[in-house]
């Protein structure tokens, strides 16, 4: 059992840094399984992988310059991985509709995923995407 959890765990890791930092569409094909399910995805994006796709590729990507992703822990138990990281970046483009303020930003994240015939297979989080949006509006604000 020991030895499916950190392949689990590896399939995290591979998902955060191929898929998060570097936008490899190969990787997405690979560690996203076609039935995947986002329980706690944003209202009115859709749970599956296109939602998942569209996060990184029409959100994150756009808006963060130099994406990175630090895992600070994982804990794993049968087919769950639970991780605690941070996605960084420079704010260079539009977020959540707020310009570009080049500052450097850190959203906190807590996911835990089922890993199926080692796929992404669901999700559950939490994140301060929503925070951050907030700080940056108000960033933008007052530089007027």
């Amino acid at each position: 059992m020991t030895a499916i959890i950190e392949q689990n765990k590896a399939i995290v890791r591979r998902f955060n840094k191929e898929i998060i930092e570097e936008g490899n569409p190969q990787s997405f094909q690979e560690i996203v399984d076609p039935a995947f399910i986002n329980h706690t995805a944003a209202k009115g994006i859709d749970k599956g992988p296109a939602g998942l796709i569209h996060t990184f590729e029409n959100m994150l990507r756009p808006a963060f310059s130099d994406l990175k992703v630090t895992i600070y822990e994982q804990v794993g138990e049968g087919d769950k991985v639970t991780t605690r990281k941070t996605i960084s970046g420079v704010h260079t483009g539009v977020f959540m509709g707020v310009p570009a303020t080049h500052q450097a930003v850190t959203i906190q994240v807590m996911d835990m995923v089922t890993i199926k015939d080692g796929k992404y297979y669901e999700h559950w989080g939490v994140n301060t995407m929503m925070a951050l949006a907030a700080e940056l509006k108000a960033l933008h604000t007052d530089d007027k």
